[in-house]
């Protein structure tokens, strides 16, 4: 008898230690699975201050491209520049919200929806961008015709839209792939949120 109830808290010394080691590989688990978003979050980030200071470096080159070589309206530099800051402005509110360095260190629930509503807004400016887009390339072309005296206009206004059409190519996969590693982020924060 007495070797019996040896042997019962032998393994229930063995269940308590594999017990411990379990819960630290779940929290080892967990710290990566947070890190790994951490990394993504910053990827996002990092690509919208660059997206921002592209969009206030266009004010002044803007100016210089269009005003002094292309003799457009200043009319189309000022729509140009405030529509550039207008996006510099949207992508900053965008950032605002998942750019706090404690984000993915504090409540997963608080995380998730933070980063939803920022791949959202994500989302929801192409119905602002690409329309509005369209009517700058429109303009663009008008100021082409109007202005532009020292070329052929339509050399000029074929590469303004190759340069658009390159740019809106580049802009929708890079938009891609932003909602693709918002939708990551989501994902991974789903699959821990279960498990607990």
């Amino acid at each position: 008898m007495h070797n019996n109830e040896f042997e019962l808290e032998d393994m229930r010394q063995q269940l308590n230690t594999l017990k411990k080691k379990l819960d630290q590989q779940e929290i080892v688990n967990d710290r990566l699975m947070r890190l790994s978003m951490k990394k993504e979050v910053n990827k996002i980030t990092r690509r919208y201050y660059i997206i921002m200071a592209a969009g206030i470096l266009m004010v002044p080159y803007g100016y210089w491209v269009f005003v002094k070589l292309c003799h457009f309206s200043m009319a189309f530099w000022i729509a140009t520049s405030i529509f550039m800051l207008i996006c510099v402005g949207a992508t900053y509110y965008n950032t605002r919200k998942i750019s706090d360095p404690k984000l993915m260190s504090r409540s997963l629930v608080e995380a998730r929806k933070k980063v939803a509503s920022a791949k959202k807004f994500d989302a929801d400016w192409l119905f602002v961008g690409v329309p509005a887009i369209i009517l700058w390339l429109g303009w663009f072309c008008y100021e082409c015709f109007q202005n532009v005296t020292d070329v052929n206009p339509n050399i000029f206004m074929f590469g303004g839209i190759v340069g658009g059409i390159i740019g809106a190519i580049c802009g929708i996969k890079m938009h891609f792939n932003t909602q693709r590693k918002y939708q990551d982020i989501i994902d991974q924060i789903e699959d821990i949120t279960k498990e607990e």
